[in-house]
């Protein structure tokens, strides 16, 4: 924390004489008289210099000068310059009226130069005192960073407003990590958070949830926990949200039954477990293949009266799916149906691969063009599987056609679908096709696994194919895509 703050310079302007006196108190007259009739032809004579002064005469009515500010932009632009914006800037924010401020240094900062943002901080300090400001001004102009991820520029606000004194509110801070999380940048919000402790900037409940969230995405689980018990000594009381937050990252660790633990020790704080934490649990434990788990707590939401929604269908009715359980997920789906939550891609997708993990590719394809009946377009996992379906009933070939069908849609099979479609060549004794998959894997950077590697080297041996095996054996390792400790000549040699 900064304190000894730097003196806030002070920026005076000359005072307007002749005819520049002149324009600015016919000007203000006329605002004042709201005669926009008479202002438009005298737009011509503005100058920057002029509009600072009727600014500076008008600041005490925001909404008349947000309204000249405008009309400024719109009849002569060249008038404006970043002391003008950020006289504007001064007015609105003083009288708390934030949004039409963020709108207006948005504007100034999309379509500026790199070093715009220290100009525009520079120009805002050395009006503060002419406009009389409030620290607001900086606060929203710190909070615009945020809004627009420039994370770098927000950073640099944040260590010029600490200079001269000034720090951002709690809810401009929580908008700073709000968004570095949702890029991802969970260890930036940590080391924000501690900046923030240090400054003594006070945190409420919305920000230890995204100190929580960061933690949990940082794998971080036990200091996530940590912060959450010690929310009450910082005067905060854990919400819902804190609570979903642990147990979102318990489970995507696999550790459910402490996840369990976190929804049951909801009811203790006077909480009820939301329609977020059931779908959460529920999630967890189908991908954790946990399928009896999952209905039992599927079961405590509808005795609770929380209403099951789309989320939760998906996620159970891909739990059975990729159980190969293709029949239960057809029962969830007419439930699904009766309780009027909608069905979307995502459920089609984990049905259709039901059916096709268990080989029943006719009923898959009355899924497809169901599909378009419902207006869906189908995606990479449609057409996966399908693939996968094809595998499974052994026909190669047609699983081919589709995987080269779904490249033609702007789709790419994924590692899993092209292993599973190599494998199924392989085992069909088709190393033709089997190569044209591999080719397609190493283009893309694929690692194959050892065991089907050796299935098709050893078949293409047999079929004669030695220095097609040599080219393929060359190819993979250039690319560096040769699984380790894997000998090519040595499990040759052994057929020989």
């Amino acid at each position: 924390m900064n304190r000894n703050p730097i003196p806030i310079p002070h920026r005076t302007i000359p005072e307007p004489k002749g005819q520049d006196l002149d324009f600015v108190n016919v000007v203000n007259s006329h605002l004042i008289h709201s005669d926009w009739a008479k202002l438009n032809p005298l737009s011509t004579g503005l100058t920057a210099f002029r509009v600072k002064h009727i600014l500076l005469k008008i600041q005490k009515d925001y909404v008349l000068s947000l309204e000249f500010f405008n009309w400024v932009a719109a009849r002569n632009p060249n008038a404006h310059t970043l002391e003008t914006h950020s006289m504007i800037l001064h007015i609105l924010t003083k009288y708390r009226k934030f949004k039409s401020a963020e709108s207006i240094s948005k504007k100034i900062l999309v379509s500026g130069s790199i070093d715009l943002p220290s100009k525009l901080f520079e120009a805002i300090l050395y009006s503060y005192r002419l406009c009389d400001s409030s620290p607001r001004v900086f606060d929203s102009l710190f909070k615009t960073f945020a809004h627009l991820k420039k994370f770098r520029n927000a950073t640099n606000m944040f260590c010029q407003m600490k200079e001269y004194g000034f720090f951002p509110t709690v809810e401009s801070c929580n908008a700073y990590l709000s968004s570095l999380l949702d890029l991802h940048r969970a260890d930036v919000a940590l080391a924000f958070y501690r900046e923030m402790r240090r400054c003594r900037i006070s945190p409420n409940v919305y920000t230890l949830n995204m100190v929580m969230a960061a933690y949990c995405k940082s794998g971080k689980l036990e200091s996530a926990v940590e912060v959450l018990e010690e929310m009450e000594s910082m005067g905060c009381s854990p919400s819902v949200v804190s609570y979903n937050t642990l147990i979102a990252g318990h489970c995507d660790k696999g550790l459910m039954s402490s996840a369990l633990k976190f929804k049951n020790s909801m009811a203790k704080n006077g909480l009820h477990p939301t329609v977020v934490t059931f779908n959460t649990l529920i999630d967890g434990f189908c991908k954790a293949g946990k399928l009896q788990e999952a209905n039992r707590v599927f079961s405590e939401m509808k005795a609770a009266n929380v209403a099951p929604n789309t989320v939760t269908y998906n996620s159970l009715i891909k739990g059975y799916s990729q159980a190969g359980s293709s029949e239960m997920g057809t029962r969830l789906f007419e439930e699904m149906s009766k309780n009027r939550a909608s069905a979307d891609i995502l459920t089609y997708n984990a049905l259709i691969l039901g059916l096709c993990k268990e080989g029943k590719t006719k009923k898959a394809a009355y899924l497809v063009k169901e599909l378009d009946a419902k207006h869906f377009v189908p995606n990479a996992s449609t057409f996966s599987a399908l693939v996968v379906g094809q595998c499974v009933r052994k026909n190669a070939d047609r699983a081919f056609q589709l995987c080269q069908s779904m490249i033609r849609s702007g789709h790419h099979p994924d590692e899993q679908t092209l292993k599973t479609l190599l494998s199924s060549f392989c085992d069909n004794r088709d190393f033709d096709g089997a190569v044209q998959v591999l080719e397609e894997m190493v283009e893309r950077s694929i690692a194959l696994d050892s065991g089907i590697l050796s299935d098709l080297c050893v078949g293409l041996h047999r079929c004669g194919k030695e220095e097609l095996v040599m080219s393929l054996c060359g190819k993979l390792e250039a690319r560096r895509l040769m699984p380790q400790g894997f000998d090519m000549a040595k499990k040759l040699s052994t057929l020989d």
